[in-house]
C-alpha cells in the first residue's frame, strides 16, 4: 500500500505548492465519475502514508559540490543557482532557455565521443578530426559576430562583441597549435560534415535575417528590425557557448586528479575562468538585446537557442568513432544473439503520484456520487416546524439515526477518514520496520544477506495490504473510471518518450520491456501504457460486471516477489539464454531487482532506499560518472556491465535514461 493522499493533491490541484501535514485551502473541483460529474470538497490535511517514498525537501546546490556530487546534483537539479554561479542572469533569457532546455544538455554529455573524451581513451584520430570541424565552427561564429555587430545600434553591445571576436581569434590561435603539433594539413583535411554544415548554414542564415521556424524580417531595413537580428544571431550563438563552458567544468571535475590525462590540457580550456568569463559576457549581451523585444519574438530567440542546442549535440554525436563505446547501452549488445530487456517500476518512477492515490480518490469521489443520489427518505414526511423555538427539541425533525436517511457527503468523509487512518498505521508501522532490518554496523554488500532483511518488509507489506482488502475501501469502483484514470495519469517528464522509443526500436534491437508494479490494480498501467508494447505485472482487483468487489488479486506485494518475477522473466526471454537488462527503480522495494540487473538504475532520491543501500554495502554512483568508469575499464568483446555488482547507477531524469540507453536518436 502507498500513501493514498501523499500525491493525491498533486493530481487533483497540480499547481499547488505540497506539504506533508499541512491542510490545503482550495476551491472544489468537479472530477468526472462515470458520465457524470461530482462535486467534491477540498482535500483536508494528508499525511505521507509511504515513506520508502519521500523526498528530501531539498537538494544541495551545484554550487557549494565538486566532483561526481556536482554532476549527481547538475543532472537531478538542473537550479537557478547552478546558472548564477555560471554567470546565467536570473529570470532573464538565458537562464529561461538553460533550465527549459536541460534535457538537451544532457544528451550532450551521452555522446560516445564526449563519454570516450572524459574517459581519456578516445582515440587521436578522432580527436584530430573533431578540432577540424571546430575550426568551421569558430570561422562561422567570427562571421557571425561581425553580421550581429553591424546589426546593432548599442554601442555597449558592439564594444562586447568586439571582445568576443578577440577571444574566438585567440581560440582559433590554439586549434591551430594543436593541429600543427599532430601534423594535421587542413589544406587537405579541412572538409566540413554533415552537423558541422547544418549548424553554420542555422547561423549564418540567422544572422542574415532569415529565422528558421519563424518570420524574419523581409527587409533588414530599420534600426530596429537590424536589432532584432543581432539578438536572434546571438541567442543561436550563447547555448554553443554555455555548453562548452559547462562540459569543461564538469569534464575535469571527474579527471581533476589525472595529470597523464591526454585531453586535460583542452578539457582546462573551456573550463578556465577566461572561458567562463567570455561566456557569461555572450549571456549578459543576449539578456541586454532582448529587453526591447515583445513575447512573440522572444519565443523567437527561445526556438533558436534550442535549435543551436540540438545542432551541438548532433555534432558531436557526429564525430567519428573508430573504437567501440559504452554508449549507446542499446548498441552494446549483439540482437541476433542478445536480448536486450528493459524493466521499470510503476508507481513514482514511471508516474509522479502514486496509483494508489488515484484508487482511493476514485473510492471518494464513487461515494460521494453514491451521497448524492442516495435516497433522501419519505418525501412526504412532515418538515421540520418553522414556528417552533429554536430550542425546543421535540420539534419534528429529520430522525439522523434512520437507516433510510442518507446524511450528504456522510459516506465520502467516513470513506476518506478511513483511509487517514491506514496511512498513518502504515507510515508508523513502515518506519519502525525499516529501523528493525538496519544492521548496527555498516557491512560490506552481501546480496544474500540483505534478502534476508527484506523478508522482514515482506511480512509486513503483506499485513497491510491484508488490511486494505478486509477495510472494503475499494469496493465499487468502476472499470471505466479506472481506466479514464489511467489514461489521464501524468507521468514522469521524459518517461514516454523513452518508452515510445522502445516500441520504435523494439524489433530492430531485439528488445522487450515489462513493468513490474506493487500496484494494486494493473488496469490502471495498461491504461496509462494504451500501446499494448509494455508487458504488465502487477496485482488485479476483481470485479463483478466491471465493479470491482474490494478483492485483490495478489501477485506482487514485496520486494522478494519482484525479485522471484523479474528471474522468471529472464529465464524465458531468450532461445540462447543471453540477455542484457536495465532495471529503473526508486524505492527500497526495487532494490534486489536494481542489484539483480546488469545496469540497475535509481530515479529520484528516496530516503529510505540510500539508508537501507548505504547500510548494507550498496553504492550509489551518479550515471554519467558510472559510464566514464565503464568506459575506462571497457573491452572490445563482450559487456563490461554485470549484475550483483554492488553498484546502482543514479540519474535525475527520463532524459539521462534515454540518453544512456538510446542515444541524441
Amino acid at each position: 500500500m502507498r500513501a493514498p493522499f501523499a500525491r493525491l493533491r498533486n493530481f487533483l490541484y497540480p499547481h499547488a505548492t505540497i506539504c506533508s501535514s499541512v491542510p490545503l485551502s482550495l476551491p472544489p473541483i468537479r472530477f468526472r465519475i462515470s458520465g457524470s460529474y461530482s462535486r467534491k470538497a477540498p482535500v483536508s490535511t494528508v499525511r505521507f502514508l509511504c515513506s520508502r517514498r519521500r523526498y528530501p525537501s531539498s537538494i544541495p546546490s551545484p554550487a557549494r559540490l565538486t566532483g561526481e556530487a556536482r554532476i549527481t546534483s547538475f543532472f537531478q537539479n538542473l537550479d537557478p543557482s547552478e546558472s548564477q554561479k555560471m554567470g546565467v542572469v536570473e529570470d532573464g533569457s538565458t537562464s529561461r532557455c538553460w533550465t527549459k532546455f536541460k534535457d538537451d544538455i544532457v544528451f550532450a554529455f551521452f555522446t560516445p565521443f564526449v563519454v570516450c573524451l572524459a574517459a581519456g581513451n578516445l582515440q587521436l584520430d578522432t580527436f584530430r578530426n573533431y578540432i577540424v570541424q571546430d575550426v568551421h565552427f569558430l570561422k562561422a561564429f567570427l562571421q557571425a559576430y561581425q553580421m550581429a555587430e553591424d546589426c546593432a545600434d548599442d554601442d555597449d553591445a558592439k564594444v562586447i562583441m568586439r571582445g568576443l571576436k578577440k577571444d574566438i581569434r585567440e581560440e582559433l590561435k590554439m586549434h591551430d597549435s594543436v593541429v600543427k603539433e599532430w601534423g594535421v594539413d587542413l589544406s587537405k583535411e579541412n572538409v566540413p560534415n554533415s552537423a558541422t554544415l547544418k549548424y553554420v548554414e542555422f547561423l549564418l542564415s540567422t544572422a542574415s535575417g532569415k529565422v528558421e521556424g519563424g518570420k524574419g524580417p523581409a527587409k533588414i531595413a530599420t534600426p530596429f528590425e537590424k536589432t532584432k537580428v543581432a539578438a536572434y544571431t546571438i541567442g543561436a550563438m550563447t547555448p554553443c557557448m554555455r555548453l562548452y563552458a559547462f562540459l569543461g567544468k564538469d569534464l575535469l571535475a571527474l579527471i581533476k586528479s589525472e595529470d597523464t590525462h591526454p585531453y586535460k590540457k583542452w578539457i582546462e580550456n573551456y573550463s578556465s575562468d577566461t572561458f567562463q568569463a567570455a561566456t557569461l559576457r555572450i549571456e549578459d549581451l543576449l539578456d541586454k538585446l532582448s529587453i526591447s523585444l515583445t513575447g512573440e519574438e522572444l519565443e523567437v530567440i527561445e526556438r533558436l537557442y534550442h535549435l543551436a542546442l540540438k545542432h551541438e549535440v548532433d555534432f558531436f554525436s557526429s564525430q567519428p568513432l573508430y573504437q567501440r563505446a559504452v554508449v549507446p547501452f542499446s548498441k552494446v549488445h549483439d540482437p541476433a544473439s542478445t536480448r536486450l530487456m528493459i524493466f521499470s517500476d510503476f508507481d513514482l518512477t514511471c508516474t509522479v503520484i502514486d496509483s494508489s492515490a488515484i484508487l482511493a480518490e476514485i473510492a471518494i469521489l464513487t461515494a460521494s456520487k453514491g451521497d448524492q443520489t442516495a435516497p433522501k427518505g419519505d418525501q412526504t414526511a412532515p418538515k421540520e416546524d418553522q414556528t417552533a423555538p429554536k430550542g425546543d427539541q421535540t420539534a419534528p425533525k429529520e430522525d439522523q439515526n434512520d437507516p433510510g436517511i442518507v446524511n450528504p457527503r456522510m459516506a465520502s468523509l467516513e470513506l476518506r477518514s478511513s483511509w487517514d487512518v491506514l496511512s498513518a498505521q502504515y507510515t508508523e508501522e513502515y518506519e519502525k520496520c525499516i529501523e528493525d532490518l538496519m544492521p548496527s554496523e555498516k557491512a560490506p554488500f552481501n546480496y544474500e544477506e540483505l534478502c534476508k532483511a527484506l523478508e522482514q518488509i515482506a511480512k509486513f507489506e503483506k499485513g497491510a495490504n491484508s488490511r486494505v482488502v478486509k477495510s472494503e475501501l475499494l469496493k465499487g469502483l468502476n472499470l471505466e473510471d479506472i481506466k479514464k484514470a489511467g489514461e489521464r495519469l501524468r507521468l514522469q517528464e521524459g518517461c514516454a518518450k523513452f518508452f515510445e522509443q522502445v516500441a520504435k526500436k523494439k524489433e530492430e534491437l531485439n528488445a522487450d520491456v515489462h513493468l513490474l508494479s506493487y500496484c494494486w490494480c494493473g488496469d490502471i498501467i495498461r491504461s496509462a501504457f494504451s500501446s499494448g508494447d509494455v508487458s504488465v505485472h502487477a496485482n488485479e482487483f476483481v470485479y463483478e460486471e466491471n465493479i470491482s468487489t474490494g478483492a485483490i488479486n495478489f501477485s506482487i506485494e514485496t520486494p522478494i516477489d519482484k525479485v522471484q518475477a523479474f528471474k522468471d522473466i529472464l529465464s524465458k526471454c531468450s532461445d540462447t539464454g543471453r540477455h542484457l537488462s536495465v532495471y529503473v527503480g526508486d524505492s527500497v522495494g526495487d532494490l534486489l531487482c536494481m542489484l539483480q540487473a546488469d545496469v540497475g538504475i535509481v530515479i529520484g532520491s528516496s530516503a529510505s532506499l540510500r539508508k537501507v543501500g548505504n547500510q548494507f554495502g550498496v553504492s550509489f554512483v551518479p550515471l554519467f560518472s558510472g559510464v566514464v568508469k565503464k568506459q575506462k575499464e571497457f573491452v572490445e568483446e563482450g559487456s563490461s556491465w554485470k549484475g550483483l555488482s554492488g553498484v546502482l547507477y543514479t540519474v535525475g531524469s527520463w532524459a539521462e535514461i534515454h540518453a544512456f540507453v538510446f542515444g541524441s536518436s
